[in-house]
């Protein structure tokens, strides 16, 4: 009898699995930090401000006479070297009453600016002008004007620090008031008087 020849298979090779299939325990852990990493790069937190509903574009309707302005202590400083007087001006400026505000974190940052300051001090005390207290910590004024201002949007900002203005310009329907050339000027009201 014959013997059948046994034929050798081609590429019948057993398989090896490399060292990066994703079926390895030590492959599975680096996909998961992976992909964990991603999910935490990837969530970005989006928050849409709620827009008041007293704005029409950029015009602010809720901005009516008497004018509620909010005074920094800058502007108080500036008013002082001018030698303008604080009320007459603001309602020559604006043709309408005005009522300044000043808050606490702006009082307490003039009595810590001490003697230099001691003329806008005692204007900022003068009992005509309202008062608003500051629940916060800190006396940060620029802060608690723009935090102020973007909760409520019925004020004036009356500033001539370039960094509170760069600030607020960020706020739609917020005008600001500063001194210029002897006078208050207004920007971003838009039934202003024309000069």
């Amino acid at each position: 009898m014959s013997r059948v020849k046994k034929t050798r298979k081609f590429a019948a090779v057993k398989r090896i699995i490399g060292q990066r299939d994703a079926r390895l325990k030590k492959n599975q852990n680096k996909g998961e930090d992976q992909g964990k990493r991603k999910s935490k790069g990837d969530e970005v937190i989006r928050e849409i401000p709620q827009v008041s509903s007293s704005l029409f574009f950029q015009y602010n309707s809720a901005l009516v006479p008497p004018y509620n302005v909010l005074v920094d202590t800058n502007f108080l400083s500036h008013t002082v070297q001018h030698k303008l007087e604080l009320l007459s001006t603001m309602m020559d400026c604006l043709y309408a009453k005005c009522i300044p505000i000043i808050t606490s974190c702006v009082m307490a940052e003039l009595e810590k600016l001490g003697q230099k300051y001691r003329i806008a001090l005692r204007i900022a005390r003068d009992e005509r002008w309202e008062r608003l207290q500051c629940s916060h910590k800190g006396v940060y004024a620029d802060d608690c004007l723009v935090d102020r201002v973007q909760k409520h949007k019925i004020y004036i900002v009356a500033t001539n620090d370039r960094d509170l203005k760069r600030r607020i310009r960020k706020i739609p329907g917020v005008p600001i008031m500063s001194v210029a050339r002897g006078k208050y000027v207004i920007e971003r009201l838009p039934d202003a008087p024309e000069k």
